[in-house]
């Protein structure tokens, strides 16, 4: 996928000519988490998004829920295997997070996720959440996936 397609899936929003909640990927839950997402940079093995914290991703504490933290490590860093030219985003093997710190309702954050290798059969990236104010890191996260190899049949 281009970089500028993967940009696309990321910041489409429900409505837009072309893109509706069941064009993107996971049907009610990727759209829901990455809703309001914008992608900052993007190049060939790495992105930058950002984003405001929205009241659908608190917990019951009125911070970042941490399902919705290894979500965004999920789809920012499938995002990421796209832009180092994997023709598929594969199926996730082992996905870890750190959580670090907290980011409440409004507070603005960073998310950078960085493809440490994309072979045949396997990606695997690192992503990074922080407060945009102050560079301090919210959560660390790892995914390996398996990227399935087509068929020669």
């Amino acid at each position: 996928m281009d970089l500028e397609s993967v940009k696309r899936l990321l910041e489409s929003k429900e409505g837009e000519e072309g893109t509706s909640i069941d064009d993107l990927p996971g049907s009610i839950f990727d759209p829901l988490i990455i809703q309001g997402i914008k992608v900052d940079l993007i190049e060939p093995g790495r992105i930058i998004c950002s984003m405001k914290v929205p009241p659908r991703l608190l917990n019951s504490g009125n911070f970042l829920h941490g399902g919705a933290t290894a979500s965004l490590v999920d789809i920012i860093g499938s995002a990421a295997i796209f832009t180092a030219g994997a023709p598929t985003s594969g199926v996730s093997v082992e996905i870890n997070v750190s959580y670090l710190d907290s980011a409440f309702l409004d507070e603005e954050i960073e998310i950078e996720s960085k493809v440490l290798r994309v072979g045949k059969a396997v990606g695997v990236v690192t992503v990074e959440l922080r407060k945009k104010k102050t560079g301090k890191i919210i959560a660390q996260g790892r995914h390996t996936k398996y990227l399935a190899v087509s068929s020669k049949l």
